[in-house]
């Protein structure tokens, strides 16, 4: 049976090595479905016994967004990521865990700063008790659904703010799945209400003014979402309201 070597870069902070896995190939085989085989079997290529690797997963149907991590240097989810695919060119694929994020042990890192985002540029649709909640929200129209519909499916995943450049240390940049989903929110009828605060949020040191048009985040989407699309219409929109905080104008999104 044809075999191939799992290189991954693990550790915890500060200390971090790589370590080499033998393992074998078969139909179907993934990058999770290899590191639960080592986590049955946990032998480096060495022959020595050592402790499981740490991941994360959660849906292995690329919808929850937790099982990012670098597969041969590029960011994207492991869950599909199927073996044989990397397999044409060497019989040696390479995991190592994101670097835009804290990293906790091994594959896994902290993406809490990316909820925390979500959060500043308000990313829901408020319901207060003035609301009847038995008739049907606004319509909307079926063009607007489904460009909604594809924003929707942001998973948090981290993969566009691995890629950015303008996501380091030394930024504040947010990222752009915020961005995006400022767009998203901003576009449904009841959501517009709080346009404002969202644009708002965009026009702060965190804001859009950190993006600097890489467009790696579009390439490395595993939704196909158009973030560099959803980017130049918010830096559009996040203008306009400047210019009508500047002038004292009122709010017309609420």
């Amino acid at each position: 049976m044809k075999k191939f070597i799992l290189k991954i870069y693990r550790g915890i902070p500060g200390n971090q090595y790589w370590e080499e896995f033998e393992l074998k190939v078969y139909p179907g085989i993934n990058v999770i479905s290899a590191l639960m085989d080592i986590q049955k079997h946990p032998v480096n290529r060495e022959g020595k016994k050592t402790t499981p690797v740490a991941w994360e997963q959660g849906c292995l149907e690329e919808v929850c967004g937790s099982c990012s991590m670098l597969v041969n240097g590029k960011p994207r989810q492991s869950c599909t990521a199927l073996i044989e695919s990397y397999l044409k060119d060497s019989d040696i694929i390479t995991l190592a865990p994101f670097t835009k994020f804290p990293l906790i042990r091994d594959l896994v890192v902290d993406r809490t700063k990316m909820f925390e985002a979500l959060k500043k540029v308000r990313a829901w649709v408020s319901v207060e008790g003035t609301w009847d909640t038995g008739q049907n929200g606004p319509k909307v129209n079926p063009e607007v659904q489904e460009a909604l519909y594809v924003l929707s499916t942001c998973m948090t995943c981290g993969c566009c703010s691995e890629s950015c450049p303008q996501v380091n240390e030394n930024s504040a940049f947010m990222g752009p799945a915020a961005m995006s989903q400022i767009r998203l929110f901003n576009s449904n009828p009841a959501g517009a209400f709080e346009k404002p605060d969202r644009l708002r949020a965009a026009l702060s040191e965190e804001g859009i003014a950190g993006c600097g048009n890489a467009q790696n985040c579009a390439r490395v989407c595993p939704k196909n979402i158009p973030l560099t699309e959803s980017l130049a219409l918010i830096g559009r929109e996040s203008t306009k309201q400047a210019l009508k905080d500047f002038l004292g104008l009122p709010d017309s999104g609420k």
